[in-house]
């Protein structure tokens, strides 16, 4: 089988325009998805169940239900009636956001409830508040413990920004599927879109492991 380099050459332009989308949608996604997780998480261990039962039932739809439903019924039926001029990039970054928020809630509680209780007992005796306790004792020990599942979700959340193309924002597989649809081919495209996911998800591994060891070393 001939490869079609001229196919590749011709699309790289837009290849690496839509990567850098791709990278910005889930930068975007990630950091609105750590500072929603953390208010679900908090509300998701509150001692009263009535409190708890929303940001319960708010993990569980998220979590329950496919991405690409949760895309469609944002793009197509609350963005238009919340904001009729949103773009499809907007429709991506909340949805990923709101998403990427219910996962990254059950690793910042699974975190935080890992740390000994003994911890806050001390704390609390010292006359910290709740607040302070959280802040100064509790959570620097947990994100420890965290980076790990949350680098996993950020190179999920990568992957799954590939599902934006089907609202038409222009991110790295919107250009793979145009090019399959202008050239009637599909290996050079889609393995070129391919290698390209995985140059980025290989780098961001190696950044994670990297960041892993040297708080190993300060712990």
């Amino acid at each position: 089988m001939d490869i079609r380099w001229d196919i590749i050459g011709e699309y790289l332009p837009f290849f690496l325009d839509g990567t850098l989308l791709t990278l910005g949608i889930s930068l975007a996604g990630i950091f609105l998805g750590v500072l929603i997780g953390l208010f679900i998480a908090l509300g998701r261990m509150a001692p009263n169940k009535l409190i708890r039962f929303p940001f319960l039932a708010y993990i569980n739809c998220l979590r329950g239900t496919p991405v690409l439903v949760q895309l469609f019924i944002f793009h197509f039926a609350v963005m238009p009636a919340i904001y009729p001029d949103g773009t499809a990039v907007a429709s991506a970054v909340v949805t990923l956001s709101l998403n990427s928020s219910a996962y990254v809630a059950e690793i910042f509680r699974a975190g935080i409830q890992s740390i000994d209780k003994g911890q806050t007992e001390a704390s609390r005796s010292l006359g910290m508040s709740k607040a302070q306790t959280m802040r100064h004792v509790i959570l620097p020990q947990a994100v420890r413990r965290m980076v790990p599942p949350l680098g996993n979700e950020f190179i999920t959340l990568i992957k799954e920004s590939s599902l934006a193309s089907v609202i038409a924002a222009k991110e790295l597989m919107y250009w793979g599927d145009a090019a399959v649809g202008q050239h009637y081919v599909v290996w050079e495209p889609y393995i070129t879109v391919a290698i390209i996911y995985l140059i980025i998800v290989l780098g961001l591994s190696y950044v994670l492991q990297v960041v892993e060891r040297k708080w190993v070393q300060f712990s």
